[in-house]
């Protein structure tokens, strides 16, 4: 069955990699992006199921104004991630930008979008967070980065907890891959970090929610 999903920072890396799988599929994909020119160029790149909305998810304005072109959505994937950087109690606005881009915008779209899933019984949420923002490596990213994913999956986890099993909320890791992001000499192309986001946006009514998933494997928080 055709869904209708929402992909944020979806015009390059692992986000694109997600957006042009579920168009693939025969889904409707939206792409969350901050550069609209940037956004039009990689929808035109995955073809005529795929249309851009102008979303920076660490704006509250920009969501407000957002949210009636997004509309109601079956696929939420909340891909949008900054990378922090050096001290985390020296960047005060290194912290506040990643918690900002990496939790409160993603709550911000699950708590307008979620309702709209619940009413019509089916949902899917995939919150991209990363084995950086797992208590069992040790939240090990740089800067706020560790911290704000570990931040996402409790707010994953509470949230699946909270929602019938009709509406499935998960996490995933993607892996080290070959973006902006994760540099030229990552062991992963997009579509390998992608993989597992495409099989959670898709899970059948049996399949877990308030998970933490790398390969398509459950992982420890």
């Amino acid at each position: 069955m055709k869904r209708r999903a929402l992909v944020t920072g979806g015009n390059r890396g692992i986000g694109f990699a997600i957006a042009e799988g579920l168009a693939t599929m025969g889904h409707d994909v939206l792409l969350g992006v901050r550069d609209l020119a940037a956004g039009e160029i990689a929808a035109g790149k995955i073809g005529a199921q795929v249309d851009i909305v102008e979303l920076d998810v660490a704006n509250p304005a920009s969501l407000e104004k957002a949210l009636p072109r997004i509309g109601n959505v079956d696929i939420l994937v909340n891909n949008a991630g900054v990378l922090g950087e050096g001290d985390i109690l020296h960047d005060v606005n290194g912290f506040k930008r990643s918690m900002s881009v990496m939790v409160e915008g993603p709550f911000m779209l699950m708590h307008h979008i979620v309702p709209s899933m619940v009413s019509s019984g089916y949902g899917r949420v995939v919150n991209v967070s990363s084995g950086w923002g797992a208590f069992s490596d040790g939240v090990s990213g740089p800067g706020a980065y560790g911290v704000a994913k570990a931040a996402l999956n409790a707010l994953t986890v509470a949230t699946a907890r909270n929602l019938p099993h009709s509406v499935k909320v998960n996490a995933m890791c993607p892996g080290w891959v070959r973006t902006r992001m994760g540099g030229m000499w990552a062991p992963r192309s997009a579509q390998e970090g992608a993989d597992t986001a495409l099989w959670l946006a898709t899970l059948d009514y049996t399949g877990p929610t308030g998970g933490f998933f790398r390969d398509r494997t459950a992982i420890n928080w």
